[in-house]
């Protein structure tokens, strides 16, 4: 017999009854039942109960054993007793009767409890992940991040694309994000930087005369965490075609998305053709550019009719206003519009106003705070902008244009959450497209680009030279799935000509281009092909079909929000003999009094 185990902690079953097995494992959970000890143990694959008696020459030793203590048991495998059986456990027909333990490595008093699945301190759960990964839920998301990931990996090489590896050690890249910087101890004084992304890289091997790459790519960027975004670093499905348009994108990662989502759905339906919305649409229609699909509320903009004269409500004169629908609010008590106003307040906003909608001699009649300063043929128009009829009400969100969308955004969601209107057993894409090329830096006084500079305009040299660069689209857009953002991608600039141009109403000279993207703007002016790509996140994907809420929870030895790793004690501080071999001397902060 095999010196720790003939079988796995899952393998026990009927069909094993009355043999001689060699577990190994850990100490799940131990309960005595009257001077009978049931230990439950479990592996990588698996929980199987086993029992000592105190007849059994191992119940002594059974008797020292505490919980995540590792021990080998040889027993043998009997059906539990009538009515003690566990239909749920796929060992659950039968336990195993001990007869000899030896214990392989003791445990100290546990600083996070494996058994049961409670809350605990997440710093705790960092500083002890080798633990907290053993818990039951934690385990299954990583093995279902591996799971993912190998789906994703057939996936690609199915439609077409090989698998590159791109360097880790590169040069800095304004991605709009902070590198980290690696010293070089042969070039004193030089930095190499981490890759916020293998961006230039992958259209480099377009360059190159290769025609469809992929990579499960890690990225590192020096930023603040976010429940959906992992300090430090994270890894993206990382994808460039060559000789493509954007629809030639679209169809060659839908149906990789779709089939991946519907592989580990888990019973939920997934969207089978991806609307496209264009940005400003999504905007007004949904105050984000990553719209959750499953809340059917859909804002509306109605500026024009609180802009009338004869609508004496103050407050909302000379200022965009959006409607947001609440469907069957009017049955709600003042509670709920209270509370709706709260929370407006607590992000900044002066409140929402809102209108309740009833029948009244066969016509829709508003009620509520702000419903007197409207007339009825406006409130009839601003009902039917609105899409609502009697026993819906509208709530509305004023302000400067980005404000009043923002806010207007955040409560489509609360509502829609509120009224239990959002679809809880789907997963619904679609594509954000048709962003503007630039925008107004308030800060500077001038335009700048507003999400890629290397996008391809859409119009190309032509749309540059003629139109208003802040009309100017991109063919830039993103996936976004239940309100998540998975990916942003972009047709890319691959003229010289166009990018020079589209870089000088930017105010930056071809020098910057040469400065800060020498080795990509170098390339391309010894031909290179149209092409684009797109990244979608892969923690974000396991994520969402973990039905997960943190990066986190999918993560297998994730930063805590100050991006320090609590396990392995980094970031750390370096030895001086470290430092002289590098060339650096710290300049550290004074410390706060």
């Amino acid at each position: 017999m095999h010196r720790y185990r003939s079988h796995n902690c899952g393998e026990p079953n009927e069909t094993l009854v009355g043999e001689k097995i060699r577990l190994s494992g850990w100490c799940h959970r131990i309960r005595d039942h009257g001077g009978v000890l049931f230990i439950d143990l479990r592996d990588h694959y698996g929980l199987t109960q086993c029992v000592v008696d105190p007849d059994s020459p191992a119940f002594a030793q059974a008797e020292k054993l505490r919980s995540e203590w590792v021990v080998r048991l040889d027993g043998e495998i009997r059906k539990r007793p009538p009515g003690t059986e566990n239909p749920d456990m796929p060992t659950g027909q039968v336990e195993v009767y001990v007869s000899e333990i030896e214990v392989l490595g003791p445990a100290a008093e546990l600083p996070v409890p494996v058994f049961g699945d409670q809350p605990y301190p997440e710093d705790t759960r960092l500083k002890y992940r080798f633990i907290d990964l053993r818990r039951e839920k934690l385990h299954r998301n990583i093995m279902l991040r591996g799971r993912i990931v190998d789906s994703i990996r057939t996936r690609m090489k199915q439609a077409g694309f090989f698998e590159f590896q791109t360097p880790i050690l590169t040069a800095s890249s304004p991605e709009g994000a902070r590198d980290f910087l690696v010293p070089s101890r042969l070039h004193p004084g030089k930095f190499y930087a981490l890759p916020q992304a293998p961006q230039q890289f992958k259209q480099l091997i377009m360059v190159a005369g290769f025609d469809r790459y992929f990579q499960i790519a890690p990225c590192f960027r020096d930023e603040d965490a976010r429940a959906d975004r992992s300090p430090g670093e994270f890894y993206q499905l990382d994808v460039e075609m060559s000789f493509v348009t954007q629809d030639d994108v679209f169809e060659a990662m839908e149906p990789v998305l779709r089939g991946l989502f519907e592989e580990f759905a888990n019973g939920k339906t997934v969207t089978q053709k991806f609307p496209r919305i264009s940005f400003r649409e999504a905007m007004l229609k949904y105050g984000a550019d990553k719209p959750d699909l499953r809340n059917p509320l859909i804002i509306a903009d109605v500026s024009d009719e609180f802009g009338r004269e004869d609508v004496s409500f103050k407050a909302f004169k000379g200022k965009t206003v959006r409607a947001i629908p609440a469907l069957g609010a009017a049955a709600q008590p003042r509670s709920f519009f209270d509370k709706l106003n709260d929370w407006a307040r607590s992000e900044g906003a002066p409140g929402l106003g809102y209108v309740i909608f009833e029948e009244e001699d066969g016509a829709l009649a508003g009620k509520g705070p702000i419903a007197k300063f409207i007339p009825a043929d406006a409130q009839a128009a601003i009902a039917a902008k609105a899409g609502v009829k009697a026993g819906d009400a509208v709530f509305f969100s004023a302000g400067e244009e980005t404000a009043a969308a923002k806010l207007a955004g955040m409560a489509r969601l609360r509502i829609g959450d509120e009224l239990g209107l959002t679809k809880k057993d789907v997963f619904e894409f679609c594509w954000i497209v048709d962003f503007p090329m630039y925008e107004w830096n308030e800060d500077e006084k001038k335009i700048d680009f507003s999400h890629n500079p290397f996008s391809m305009p859409q119009g190309g040299l032509d749309a540059l030279d003629t139109m208003d660069p802040l009309d100017i689209l991109a063919f830039q857009y993103d996936i976004v799935c239940n309100g998540v953002e998975l990916s942003s991608g972009a047709i890319r600039n691959h003229r010289p000509d166009i990018m020079r141009r589209a870089f000088e109403i930017a105010g930056y000279g071809e020098d910057v281009l040469i400065e800060k993207f020498g080795g990509m703007y170098r390339a391309f002016q010894y031909g290179a092909p149209p092409h684009g790509g797109i990244a979608p996140g892969v923690d974000r994907i396991v994520m969402l079909l973990a039905e997960e809420e943190n990066l986190r929870e999918v993560t297998l030895f994730p930063m805590n929000q100050r991006a320090e790793d609590l396990l392995m004690g980094a970031p750390s501080e370096p030895t001086m003999k470290h430092l002289r071999e590098l060339h650096i001397r710290l300049n550290l902060p004074e410390a706060k009094a």
